[in-house]
């Protein structure tokens, strides 16, 4: 499949909530939430006011003229939270998109980048059941703490 991956443009942060729903774990036999779930608070932490602050990347995934996955970064206080130095990912693809490589490259580049930038690691928050986390493993993550559902892990860049 061809793509292209390149930064967001500030006229396209509105994908952000295309993205941040997309992102969400729906494991199987469960029902998706209604999309206005990504209006709660502990998610608007992941898109609210993207790109102000320092520390705010993002990444897309393009297929002709359609975006179809992003990775995107920030310091934040969210479920991966490790300390005020240590941006956290957070990615997803549209489900026809999936399982091509995409989401891998995205990672990988959007580590380059950071690396590139002076930061010494980055972190994520998955629930244990989720299949990317062989993906988040593959690129260099670690698991270094967990709860009843989810991996804390760090990539050291």
């Amino acid at each position: 499949m061809n793509y292209l991956i390149r930064e967001l443009r500030q006229n396209e942060m509105e994908v952000l909530d295309t993205f941040l729903y997309e992102a969400i774990f729906i494991p199987k036999g469960v029902s998706a939430p209604s999309k206005d779930i990504i209006n709660q608070p502990e998610l608007q932490v992941y898109v609210k006011n993207f790109g102000e602050d320092k520390g705010d990347l993002c990444l897309v995934a393009q297929v002709e003229n359609e975006i179809v996955g992003a990775v995107w970064v920030r310091i934040m206080n969210d479920y991966g939270h490790i300390d005020d130095e240590t941006p956290s990912f957070a990615i997803s693809l549209l489900k026809e998109y999936r399982n091509y490589g995409i989401g891998t490259e995205l990672m990988r580049q959007m580590l380059k980048k950071l690396k590139m930038q002076g930061y010494r690691q980055a972190s994520l928050a998955v629930q244990k059941m989720n299949y990317a986390v062989r993906m988040y493993t593959n690129v260099g993550f670690e698991i270094v703490d967990e709860n009843d559902q989810e991996y804390i892990m760090i990539c050291r860049l």
